[in-house]
């Protein structure tokens, strides 16, 4: 996101960037971090097969982080923190449920893209927020897929 053009700024050279913008980077931010707890946390019970995909998905969730927290810190707003731990939707006992915990990571952090897409008049941030919605829904449809959800890609990701 900081590597396309800047925010408006102002004639005190601080960016103008609505609140409702912010708090949508914001909510995007945690749920990368908690998608990076998922993951990380997957990583102990899915099958070896799994293993490769899952660490260039904490790769994407890793740059998208680093993306955000730029992009707050270059608009003034101190980025939200990750929590020591976050409450996974049902217990994670082994790879069908790993697998489960990642399509919900996956389905927040598309939900949370949207947001940003959806509350924001910046064309860079709207464009971020479309790409990484757009990356998500990939790996969305792949755990989707390898759990034996149907159907692999829903009609609206990002929606309940």
């Amino acid at each position: 996101m900081s590597a396309g053009p800047r925010p408006r700024q102002s004639s005190d050279d601080e960016p103008q960037v609505p609140q409702v913008t912010v708090e949508a980077l914001q909510r995007a931010l945690a749920c990368e971090h908690a998608a990076l707890w998922a993951y990380k946390m997957a990583l102990a019970f899915i099958p070896p097969e799994w293993a490769t995909r899952a660490r260039g998905d904490i790769e994407a969730h890793t740059t998208l982080r680093g993306q955000i927290t730029q992009t707050l810190s270059d608009i003034g707003q101190r980025p939200v923190s990750a929590q020591p731990a976050y409450a996974a939707p049902q217990p994670v006992v082994d790879g069908v449920s790993a697998g489960a915990l990642l399509v919900s990571a996956e389905t927040d952090a598309i939900a949370a893209w949207r947001s940003v897409t959806e509350r924001s008049s910046s064309v860079p941030l709207r464009e971020a927020g479309l790409k990484a919605m757009v990356e998500c829904t990939g790996r969305l449809a792949y755990w989707r897929g390898v759990t034996e959800r149907s159907p692999v890609v829903p009609v609206f990701p990002g929606r309940g």
